[in-house]
């Protein structure tokens, strides 16, 4: 199996290099590095965006969640779906029309001025880092049970593999590696809900009659409460999957690789169809999972669940389909954290580097070369914070990348849109405030806290009883937009009436 297993991730690693090699060649220029020149179609950009999207946290920790934990596990499921309304209706045509690059553009196509850009910058990076420690994190527990490596050992190979892909071959290079990640990822739960789906004789009635015995939580598997038993914080936990979509860096700059709005439409709408498959799919793997291999051998491996899935598998189809899920598994990891990089460093590189120190005068070869020792800068970061963080669930941890993301970027471009009395203060007031509360918030919870050993990062008592900080951070990212923009006597009216004419250009119904 170790032999099938290293094979199978070498031919995953050496076809990716290929891409990124190619790729390499036609990224020249800015906008190729940011943004592949704006060339993918809808539904290759659809697919890229499903495949940055379905995360180590999709499968992995989903998946885990749902056989530990049963019903609780699928709000998972339930919130990053229904996020993606959210981006539909809301974000996606205007940040393309207003944009060029990145998130902060858009902000700025109103809002000119430096300290948006920086702040929106630091946002981002910020958002992509907390984000990155989950796929380390899975990228470290998955090769520690496949091929015996260490967990630092394993955390340091995916770091170095996806910053070549970044540093050489750009949004190209990643574009091309998520499209192909989501089609082997797609298979690769395909066949594994198949095989579940057979076991319980293709009856949904029997399946869920069946597993209301399986586990030794019986009945209560099928309802919630086993994990969230606080009502608020279920409440929080949803709040940030739902609204944190639509403030992801790596998700947002996916519009602009695309030539226009009803382009970065038709790409909402691929993307959607095949999440929502997926995320119907984890369904099988999380019961699955909990029937066929059980919770003793699933904590063993890993205490937070996140190898539920290729133990599946392993129980399911023998060594050969545990190394391909687990190969499959690898490079979702390598196709997300890849995009997480280019997130990061396009925001440092265009937002702060090219905007602000270089005052708008840098040329196309200082950006691209800020933009790949950025990537470095992202990368060696997130390694550190993820040796820390090897006990934690991956969907747990990206559930607080999604309360950060809907606390400090969303309330600004709703209202950079919507609102025509919003103004700078306003912009940057939300931005920090949203950003600070809500990391202060995860810093003071049962996250980082626990009096138990080995159960979070540091033994203490939590000053707040929330997991996640969605419920309080979210509503004060809002109030501070609000109080910066009412306490301000600055107005931009008509510049206002500007972007709404620029944002609605070519809104159009896509059938």
């Amino acid at each position: 199996m170790m032999n099938t297993a290293f094979l199978l991730f070498l031919i995953i690693v050496a076809g990716t290099l290929v891409i990124t090699y190619y790729a390499a060649k036609k990224t020249k220029t800015a906008s190729e590095f940011y943004t592949a020149g704006g060339g993918l179609t809808g539904w290759q950009n659809g697919l890229a965006i499903a495949g940055d999207y379905m995360s180590a946290a999709s499968f992995l920790g989903i998946a885990g969640m749902v056989a530990l934990f049963g019903f609780d596990g699928f709000f998972y499921s339930i919130g990053f779906l229904v996020a993606y309304l959210v981006v539909l209706y809301l974000v996606a045509e205007p940040l393309r029309n207003l944009g060029k690059y990145t998130m902060a553009d858009m902000i700025a196509a109103r809002f000119d001025n430096k300290k948006v850009r920086g702040v929106a910058a630091l946002n981002s990076i910020t958002i992509s880092i907390f984000y990155m420690i989950a796929q380390l994190v899975g990228a470290g527990a998955l090769i520690k049970l496949l091929l015996g490596l260490e967990y630092s050992t394993s955390v340091l190979i995916v770091g170095a593999l996806m910053t070549v892909y970044v540093v050489f071959g750009g949004m190209t290079a990643t574009s091309w590696v998520q499209i192909i990640k989501c089609v082997l990822l797609m298979a690769g739960t395909f066949i594994i809900s198949l095989i579940v789906f057979a076991k319980f004789d293709f009856n949904l009635l029997h399946m869920f009659d069946a597993m209301a015995t399986a586990t030794p939580l019986k009945e209560a598997f099928l309802n919630p409460g086993n994990k969230f038993t606080n009502g608020l914080d279920t409440i929080s936990l949803n709040l940030a999957l739902v609204l944190g979509t639509a403030g992801l860096p790596h998700i947002l700059i996916r519009f602009f690789t695309v030539k226009d709005a009803p382009t970065a439409r038709k790409s909402v709408v691929v993307a959607t169809w095949v999440i929502g498959v997926f995320y119907v799919m984890t369904i099988f793997l999380g019961f699955g999972a909990a029937a066929f291999v059980g919770k003793d051998v699933i904590v063993q491996a890993n205490a937070a669940g996140n190898m539920a899935a290729p133990l599946l598998a392993k129980a399911l189809g023998g060594d050969f389909l545990f190394a391909f899920v687990s190969a499959v598994a690898f490079a979702t990891i390598l196709a997300v954290v890849a995009g997480l990089v280019l997130s990061a460093a396009s925001a440092f590189a265009h937002d702060f580097y090219s905007h602000i120190l270089r005052k708008g005068k840098a040329t196309e070869k200082e950006q691209v070369r800020s933009a790949k020792l950025a990537s470095v800068g992202v990368a060696i970061i997130s390694i550190i914070l993820a040796l820390f963080a090897q006990k934690l669930n991956v969907a747990f941890l990206v559930s607080l990348a999604f309360a950060v993301a809907a606390s400090a970027n969303l309330p600004v471009l709703v209202f950079t849109v919507f609102w025509r009395r919003f103004n700078t203060s306003g912009a940057v007031t939300g931005m920090l405030v949203g950003l600070i509360s809500s990391l202060i918030l995860v810093m003071v919870s049962p996250n980082v806290w626990d009096p138990i050993a080995g159960k979070a990062i540091l033994v203490g008592e939590p000053l707040i009883s929330l997991t996640n900080p969605g419920i309080i951070s979210i509503p004060i990212g809002f109030v501070g937009a609000i109080a910066g923009t009412l306490l301000s006597s600055k107005r931009n009216d008509e510049k206002y009436d500007e972007i709404l004419v620029k944002a609605n250009t070519g809104m159009q119904e896509v059938v």
